[in-house]
């Protein structure tokens, strides 16, 4: 008989291997300066794992159910999604901060027959039934799940059933895009890609079972049951993550020897800062995964010191194909470094093994087939588009979007289209310039923010930039819009004058930007909901279409 390839069956793997250690550590207040936790073991997490599958059996969920996932992150989380797997039915989770017309959307196009969640998710689902209405089943989830486990004369049960038998094309959950250039949409994972990906991600980076994780991202947190580690719950709220107190998160890493950590470039970026300035090292910490944006040049460095005994590494990829790169501290201190601040782009490293990218001339339209795409050699800027074991197929319930995708290969390959364009060099590395969508069509030919924005990085009062195109694409004008370390200066024209000039000047300096003549002064970029770390430039674009005001600058003025 073929093993099942249900995910689920690496929790009670650890679980009877390893029961006394500790599988996930959850805030509960201070003691004596210290972050006080409630400690669950593996035994304890597979205990928690089965009352929660004993329950929503016991409320109707069968095989083959889609189940909404409003919960928690923590243990609410770990324990409704592995429960979930080991009945055979299919979480939905979608990102709450991506706006309420946008959710519902989403929860109306996954049709889920279950709801489980906090009551004010249940509360929703009657308040906007239209777009609940597929829901037959709603299951409570306590903020406080972990009572069960700590009230007086709780029984946990001796022996939970097997997970149900999964063959690796099954489906295994829904998890929704960002959202960040287009419409969020529902991506099917089956249960062989989620292998696939713990397997990826563990021989890449050398992840070790009884490692000390610290996942800023919640979805990353279940990756800690397959891989075996101790999952330490984050002080922060996962739709607000920049907004995280960089102090709580040291302070875990440091009191907790974290080992590992995945957040994006806004909160290790943070995190650095806050590093320094209090003078800490995080001696523990062997790799600290970052991604979701690139990467910039001077988080590289500046981790660096605050790592001792690690290293950062960036993986590349998307909620349809992670991880499909990866990029190592040492590369960039070998030279990407500086050739992203000369133009070069964001370097997304080595292709993981396994995997096959190709960069294809841009199409506008579907690609019916793979030969009918033309491969671009090295150096040359196109799509990137990858196939590979963690590469998934189809968007749910969206075929046209399926089909724009997708592009189906020889021997039943499917490449992914990535909405990324880039280039590979000669040493065989991705470059990433920028995405698809994003890219300003002017009339003396395009220009890609990836290969912008790092120009402008030496001045000391900005935050960071965003290249957009003002009007319609092939005769664009580029502009720049800028987010001042000091936001006060936005509504001071003088001040927003002068360092017009300043970017002007440093326009000047390259033969690409000096057609940029236009530049914007925005208090907060709009940035994507899950790492607060993606530019929405569209946004942006709109927003000076919309009428903001710009300041054309002569240098020599």
């Amino acid at each position: 008989m073929t093993a099942s390839a249900n995910i689920a069956r690496h929790l009670a793997t650890h679980a009877a291997s390893y029961p006394r250690q500790v599988a996930v550590k959850i805030p509960r207040g201070r003691r004596a300066g210290r972050i006080d936790y409630l400690a669950l073991s593996y035994a304890e997490l597979s205990a928690e794992v089965a009352a929660q599958r004993t329950r929503l059996a016991a409320a109707g969920l069968r095989p083959g159910d889609r189940a909404l996932v409003m919960v928690r992150q923590g243990l609410p989380l770990l324990a409704t999604v592995f429960a979930l797997f080991e009945l055979g039915a299919l979480p939905v989770v979608i990102d709450p901060g991506m706006g309420r017309k946008n959710f519902l959307r989403c929860v109306a196009r996954s049709r889920p027959r279950a709801l489980v969640g906090i009551p004010a998710a249940r509360l929703a689902s009657w308040l906007f039934r239209d777009s609940f209405r597929s829901v037959e089943i709603r299951v409570a989830v306590s903020g406080t799940a972990t009572a069960r486990l700590t009230a007086p004369g709780a029984v946990r049960p001796a022996s939970a059933p097997e997970a149900l038998p999964r063959a690796p094309g099954d489906s295994a959950a829904i998890l929704f895009t960002s959202g960040s250039t287009g419409a969020p949409k529902g991506v099917r994972y089956t249960h062989g890609q989620f292998d696939a990906q713990v397997n990826m991600i563990r021989d890449t980076y050398g992840i070790e079972p009884g490692e000390i994780d610290l996942p800023l991202l919640p979805l990353f947190a279940l990756f800690a049951p397959a891989l075996g580690l101790t999952s330490i719950v984050p002080e922060l709220d996962p739709s607000r993550p920049s907004h995280a107190d960089p102090a709580k998160l040291a302070q875990a890493i440091v009191q907790e020897n974290v080992t590992m950590s995945f957040g994006s470039p806004t909160l290790w970026g943070n995190l650095a800062i806050h590093g320094h300035r209090a003078g800490l090292s995080f001696p523990t910490l062997r790799r600290v995964l970052c991604a979701g944006a690139p990467v910039p040049p001077w988080l590289w460095e500046s981790l660096s010191t605050l790592l001792p005994n690690g290293r950062l590494h960036s993986p590349y990829g998307a909620t349809e194909a992670l991880p499909v790169a990866t990029l190592s501290a040492a590369e960039v201190a070998g030279g990407t470094a500086r050739a992203t601040r000369a133009g070069a782009g964001s370097c997304a490293g080595r292709v993981l093994d396994g995997n096959t990218v190709k960069i294809i001339a841009p199409v506008d339209g579907p690609v019916a087939a793979l030969t009918d795409a033309v491969e671009l050699p090295p150096g040359e800027i196109g799509e990137i588009i990858v196939a590979g074991p963690t590469v998934t197929l189809d968007y749910d319930a969206l075929p046209e979007a399926t089909a724009a995708a997708k592009i189906p290969a020889p021997a039943g390959v499917i490449f992914h289209r990535l909405g990324d364009l880039g280039y590979l060099d000669a040493a065989g590395r991705l470059w990433f310039v920028g995405r698809k969508a994003e890219t300003v069509q002017t009339v003396r030919g395009p220009l890609y923010p990836a290969q912008i924005e790092p120009l402008f990085d030496s001045h000391p009062e900005i935050r960071r930039v965003a290249l957009i195109g003002s009007g319609a694409p092939g005769r664009q004008r580029p502009c720049l819009v800028a987010e001042p370390i000091n936001p006060k200066i936005v509504s001071n024209s003088v001040e927003c004058r002068r360092l017009a000039r300043d970017l002007r000047q440093l326009a000047q300096r390259h033969e690409r930007t000096t057609q940029i003549k236009a530049f914007y002064f925005h208090p907060a970029f709009p940035v994507d909901v899950r790492h607060n770390a993606k530019i929405h430039r569209l946004a942006l674009a709109n927003w000076v279409d919309q009428g903001a005001t710009g300041f054309e600058s002569d240098p020599k003025r």
